[in-house]
């Protein structure tokens, strides 16, 4: 969601030192509050926008813009960023007792300081267990790697599934953290995908392979891409769904 603010033609122009500012400060309720500023050249408004992905504030400023209005317009809705901060999901952090998804099913995170190893998964009689041996404070890293590394091989295996299915090759599979997107194909077949992906279902993975082969055809989203996509993938419609609503929850994981 975001809130505009018009821009007038005949304001003054930004000054330089304001067009080298990346960000302001303001405050509301005594909570200091950071926003990211960009200026746009096709804006013809200021923009109030928080990203539930990334979990910050963007301010969009014409390219005649001043800093001078652009922090009235966030001062005068900073009740409207609180409220909107408020509503996200909180992010829960990597740390021992805290429960995340593995493949869409809860694990509770154990640190097992005294054992062998890594990362591994167990099971008791209250669930599934990811376990973590080492010093507490390697927890969010060794099971940040962990997650890492069962993400990119469940896409490489799907990836190759579609590309079989589509008659198609890959040039490579790498997995990263991106806020806008969840996956990528280049037009040699260098495809990649965030990694968060591992905390969805197992049929959300396989549509995000499936979408991004699928672009080894088509390079668009034209009706023939989305034909060629349900050739391989008949539940995109439930995939696309289970994304939409639940799809910014998955950059809450890891956050400390």
């Amino acid at each position: 969601m975001r809130l505009h603010f018009r821009f007038f033609r005949g304001q003054a122009p930004a000054s330089k030192s304001d067009s080298e500012l990346d960000h302001l400060m303001i405050a509301g309720d005594g909570e200091p509050y950071r926003i990211e500023l960009r200026r746009h050249a096709a804006a013809r408004r200021y923009t109030l926008r928080v990203r539930e992905t990334s979990r910050d504030i963007v301010l969009t400023i014409p390219p005649r813009g001043s800093l001078r209005q652009a922090k009235s317009f966030a001062e005068k809705n900073v009740g409207w960023i609180a409220a909107r901060l408020k509503r996200l999901p909180g992010p829960i952090a990597f740390v021992d007792g805290a429960t995340i998804p593995l493949r869409g099913e809860p694990h509770k995170i154990v640190h097992r300081g005294n054992a062998r190893g890594t990362v591994w998964i167990e099971a008791d009689e209250n669930g599934l267990l990811l376990c973590v041996a080492g010093n507490e404070q390697h927890i969010a890293r060794r099971l940040r790697d962990f997650l890492k590394s069962e993400a990119k091989r469940d896409l490489i295996a799907a990836s190759r599934k579609y590309a079989a299915l589509l008659g198609v090759t890959i040039r490579s599979v790498s997995v990263r953290d991106t806020a806008s997107r969840w996956g990528s194909c280049s037009y040699q077949g260098a495809l990649s995908y965030s990694w968060r992906l591992i905390f969805a279902p197992p049929f959300v993975l396989d549509y995000l392979a499936a979408h991004e082969l699928a672009h080894r055809l088509e390079l668009n989203h034209s009706k023939r891409y989305w034909k060629i996509v349900d050739s391989v993938f008949p539940e995109r419609k439930r995939a696309e769904s289970w994304l939409h609503a639940n799809g910014a929850q998955l950059h809450r994981y890891g956050v400390n």
